[in-house]
């Protein structure tokens, strides 16, 4: 086999892969071989059909599918072993392949057109100072998460009949389909609320499933179907209520006081004000620090310039969007695409650099909190099977087969956070103080 790279300039270049029959006869034989030993042909007993019929009937598909085998595992290897600066995917020449008579050729040529980016450095160090913004919390802030605090940390409590906000458990039957369920008034359109409120344990409710929820991830949530299965979903299920849970506000007393804050910390109104003044400052904390890494993105951006094969990345995009796009609708976004193309660059560089790494586990966790949020303040982990519960729904999110994007996108948000706070770390900043208005005019401008 033999491979080779021309440079048509800096940015892009032909990769030509000319295959021959030594590079493939010999697995093609075999596979023939094994086909002959399992074919079932009429006319024919197992294991004695002719070799000439087995390499008539299968001879051109098994070459096509080893040489594209093969093809596969060369580019691959050429890319990591020469450490090709590449961007997007190597794109075959298709009319060059169109050309090629399968049946008479024993020699094959391949072409390849690849994008480059050119040589770029990340140097931290040289990032101009930025302001990171210290903000503090004053009254109306701390009265607010007070209220939001007796909310999430209230009394749950099992009421008798079903009222807006509450979180109702029970079972879906339609046909064969059994499933059991939490449903979070809020995830039902406010016109179909009546359905529930009012009901009572052991009451069935009957309705169109397809009608009631507010969008396909509620539907998804309720019934633990994947969101690209709940289509499927349609026409009147019964439901029966199995429990009602509903939140109390906490009083503030010393109950409270350790749920909020943990055993012991405050005993009283005064010191726990002045123990979650320290928690709301370190919350607007996380703020100033999300703040600085979009700016810190913006100042690496803005400095440094990486080279980009535009007429190669147009052709790419048209392409692996199948005709999705035209090149029209490509030049409209084409500067986001070139902005997001860098700095996915950058921060993989930044990765390299500080070796930064995401474990399994924490894009289960980030799967799990993405649950919790889409029950609000419902869940609790005193309640019985709740965590268990939240486990199941998020392994079954990130095995979904139908959308394997669910692991990655989790996956790159958790490689992303890191990349950040790696930036972040290393980067020089001044901090200047500001009152809490004034910080959010700032993010609602960016």
């Amino acid at each position: 086999m033999n491979i080779s790279l021309n440079h048509a300039n800096d940015l892009q270049g032909r990769l030509t892969v000319v295959v021959s029959e030594a590079d493939y006869q010999e697995k093609v034989d075999a596979k023939l071989k094994d086909y002959r030993k399992k074919a079932s042909i009429k006319g024919f007993r197992p294991g004695m059909v002719p070799t000439a019929l087995v390499k008539k009937l299968y001879g051109q598909s098994v070459l096509v599918e080893e040489i594209n085998h093969l093809l596969g595992h060369t580019v691959s290897d050429y890319i990591k072993e020469n450490k090709l600066n590449l961007v997007g995917e190597p794109l075959p020449a298709v009319e060059e392949t169109d050309s090629i008579d399968w049946e008479k050729d024993t020699e094959f040529t391949f072409h390849y057109d690849l994008g480059f980016h050119g040589d770029f450095t990340v140097d931290l160090s040289k990032i101009k100072s930025l302001t990171s913004y210290e903000i503090k919390a004053e009254k109306k802030e701390i009265e607010e998460t007070i209220e939001n605090l007796k909310k999430q940390f209230g009394e749950q409590t099992h009421p008798d009949t079903v009222e807006d906000r509450d979180l109702v458990f029970g079972t879906f039957t339609q046909g064969d389909w059994v499933e059991k369920s939490a449903i979070p008034l809020h995830a039902i359109k406010d016109k179909s609320k009546k359905i529930f409120l009012g009901a009572k344990k052991d009451d069935t409710l009957k309705f169109d499933i397809d009608q009631v929820f507010v969008d396909d991830k509620s539907l998804a949530l309720a019934t633990g179907k994947k969101e690209d299965e709940v289509s499927d979903l349609k026409g009147e299920v019964t439901y029966v209520v199995e429990d009602i849970t509903r939140q109390i506000p906490s009083e503030l007393n010393v109950e409270f006081f350790d749920k909020v804050l943990g055993a012991g910390k405050a005993t009283d109104e005064k010191t726990f004000r002045e123990e979650l003044v320290k928690i709301v400052d370190e919350n607007y904390k996380r703020e100033a620090n999300y703040l600085l890494k979009i700016d810190a993105e913006k100042a690496l951006l803005d400095q440094i310039k990486i080279d980009l094969p535009d007429a190669f990345l147009k052709t790419w995009l048209i392409r692996i969007n199948e005709g999705k796009f035209n090149a029209d609708d490509i030049e409209k976004d084409f500067d986001n695409v070139k902005k997001d193309i860098r700095w996915n660059l950058i921060k993989n560089s930044v990765a390299d650099k500080f070796e930064v790494k995401v474990e399994y586990a924490e894009v289960v966790e980030k799967a799990k909190d993405m649950v919790r949020q889409q029950f609000g303040g419902y869940l609790s982990s005193d309640q019985p099977g709740i965590e268990e519960m939240i486990e199941k729904i998020a392994m079954g999110y990130l095995s979904d087969k139908s959308k394997s994007d669910n692991f990655m996108n989790l996956y790159n948000q958790a490689f992303a956070d890191k990349v950040s706070n790696a930036i972040v770390e290393n980067i020089s900043f001044k901090t200047s103080k500001i009152d809490v208005d004034k910080f959010k005019a700032i993010a609602a401008a960016l």
